[in-house]
């Protein structure tokens, strides 16, 4: 599956009511780890059907990003059921990612 783009306008429908476990990146284009986290967040996204990875540009949507209190990027969060199981900000190896997955 490929990245989705989150907005404020579909954060409800594509990560409150996701059946499936959501790996947000709070991101922006300007940012250099973010840069550095993208390749393992597309091949996240390619290689396992069992989560959702959603992409927040927070120039975009500073009102989302407000909303999760992001002072720094990156940023993943995870979401299962609506509800934050795990926060990380800076950048992640792949295998530490995914292991965010597990909490």
């Amino acid at each position: 599956m490929s990245e989705l783009t989150i907005t404020k306008a579909n954060f409800d429908q594509q990560v409150k009511a996701s059946p499936k476990p959501v790996l947000l990146d709070f991101w922006a284009t300007w940012c250099g780890p973010c840069r550095m986290v993208a390749p393992h967040l597309e091949a996240i996204a390619e290689d396992r059907e069992d989560i959702v990875v959603g992409k927040v540009n927070v120039d975009e949507e500073m009102e989302l990003a407000a909303a999760f209190g992001i002072t720094s990027i990156p940023t993943l969060i995870v979401m299962k059921s609506g509800q934050v199981t795990a926060k990380a900000v800076g950048y992640l190896p792949r295998r530490e990612i995914e292991a965010l997955l597990d909490r």
